[in-house]
């Protein structure tokens, strides 16, 4: 496992979904986006739901703009376990997360994953649950509730990353592989889904906790 990766190797977009609460603001994108993105925007009920899908897209058309391209004027299909690609580009991957009022977005060219979480509250079960022992001892061994609360959500970040960079989603089990930290240092990673080498990243945003994996030769 690397920590961190040059910048060439993937872009990074985040967005805060407030702008979009202008009416105004919201059709022009809304009418920027593909047939498929404006369905999905249309199947949600909330506003906060809505602005959060188009944020999505906006960060999707951005990203791909590096790339000569728009997001109206790309096929995107799912994997075979629901991971969205470009079959007509595919040196081009990316993975898109959003929570609360953040999207976030990021493209390599090699398989990766983001996810981005609001620190809402500690699910301890959860956590009991599904991370592995090691993860779970780390998370606990803080008495304060708010520093347990962080760690909860920069391990969930992590593992969803790489969930998302294999592709795998929640078909690979979340304790079969494992972060180890020493302090507040994230110091190395183990897992058996199979024989690549990953790098990962943290990006704090406030109350908010987010990490890239991304798969490296």
């Amino acid at each position: 496992m690397r920590k961190g990766f040059p910048d060439e190797n993937r872009k990074l977009f985040t967005m805060n979904t407030d702008f979009l609460t202008d009416s105004e603001t919201f059709a022009r994108y809304y009418r920027e986006m593909s047939a498929a993105r404006r369905e999905k925007i249309d199947r949600l009920r909330l506003e906060k739901d809505r602005k959060l899908s188009l944020a999505a897209g906006i960060l999707l058309d951005r990203g791909l703009q590096t790339y000569g391209l728009r997001e109206a004027g790309v096929r995107i299909v799912p994997g075979e376990h629901g991971k969205p690609y470009l079959p007509d580009f595919p040196d081009i991957h990316f993975s898109l997360s959003h929570s609360h009022e953040m999207a976030m977005a990021v493209f390599a060219d090699t398989e990766v994953g983001c996810d981005i979480e609001y620190q809402k509250q500690l699910n301890e079960k959860l956590a009991r649950r599904f991370f592995c022992p090691e993860e779970y001892a780390w998370m606990t061994e803080r008495e304060d509730p708010k520093e347990q609360k962080i760690r909860f959500y920069r391990l969930w970040t992590l593992k969803e990353s790489f969930l998302k960079a294999t592709g795998m989603g929640l078909h690979l089990p979340l304790d079969s592989f494992c972060f180890s930290f020493e302090g507040e240092c994230l110091c190395s990673f183990r897992q058996c889904y199979d024989e690549a080498d990953y790098a990962v990243e943290e990006h704090p945003f406030g109350e908010y906790s987010a990490a890239v994996c991304l798969k490296t030769e």
